[in-house]
C-alpha cells in the first residue's frame, strides 16, 4: 500500500475533461492548471494519463472535449464525500457552472473509482448503472454513487483509463478497465484520440 508520509493511502480515480474556454485558457491548459490545483489540495497524484481529444456527449452538443485520467492518492482517514467537494471547490475555480445536464463544461472532475469500494451499496449502484439512455439523460443520483454509473459505457474514461489502469478490475462486474473498453463499440473507441501536447 502506497504510503503519504506514514499513513496508509486510499486509491483514489478521477476523470477530467474540459470543452469550453476559461479566461484567457483553452481546455488543454485548463486540464494542465487543474492537475496543479489537485495536486496542491489534499491529493498527492500517482499517476496521469495523456490528454485525449473525444467528441462531445452527447455527440455534436458542443466542441470537442480535452479528457485525461488520474491517479491519486488520499490520507486514509478522508472521505468520497470529502474528496468530492474538494473537486467540486476546484471546479468552481475554473468557472464551472452546474446549469445544464451533460452541457459544456469549462472543467468537469468526475470521481470514478474509490479504491475497489462499491457507494453506497452495491444494489443503488447497479440501479444507476443500469439505467436506460433515456432516463440517464433526465435524471442524476442525489449521492455519491461509486463506482461511477456509467465509466463502463464512456471511451473517453476508458481510453486514457486504459492508458495508466488498464488492470483495475470494476468490483461489480469483475471486468477490467481493458476488457470493458474492448467490449465498447468499435467506433466509440476511435473516435478518442491523442493529443499531441508540447
Amino acid at each position: 500500500m502506497k504510503l503519504i508520509g506514514d499513513k496508509p493511502a486510499t486509491p483514489v480515480i478521477i476523470a477530467l475533461g474540459a470543452n469550453l474556454p476559461f479566461a484567457d485558457m483553452f481546455p488543454v491548459e485548463t486540464l494542465r492548471s487543474a492537475l496543479t490545483a489537485i495536486s496542491e489540495d489534499a491529493l498527492t497524484i500517482s499517476g496521469a494519463s495523456s490528454f485525449w481529444s473525444t467528441p462531445c456527449f452527447p455527440r455534436g452538443a458542443g466542441p470537442d472535449y480535452v479528457n485525461a485520467i488520474i491517479l491519486a492518492h488520499v490520507d486514509v482517514q478522508a472521505s468520497p464525500a470529502m474528496i468530492l467537494t474538494i473537486l467540486h471547490r476546484i471546479e468552481a475555480k475554473f468557472g464551472r457552472e452546474r446549469q445544464e445536464r451533460w452541457g459544456g463544461r469549462t472543467l468537469d472532475l468526475d470521481l470514478i473509482a474509490w479504491g475497489d469500494s462499491v457507494l453506497p451499496d452495491a444494489e443503488t449502484q447497479d440501479a444507476w448503472r443500469n439505467l436506460s439512455a433515456a432516463e440517464q439523460a433526465q435524471r442524476a443520483p442525489d449521492q455519491l454513487i461509486l463506482p461511477h454509473p456509467r465509466m463502463q459505457d464512456r471511451a473517453f474514461v476508458l481510453v486514457p483509463m486504459a492508458e495508466i489502469l488498464p488492470d483495475w478490475r470494476h468490483p461489480l462486474l469483475g471486468l477490467t478497465v481493458r476488457e470493458m473498453l474492448a467490449a465498447l463499440p468499435e467506433e466509440d473507441r476511435e473516435a478518442v484520440k491523442r493529443i499531441a501536447v508540447t
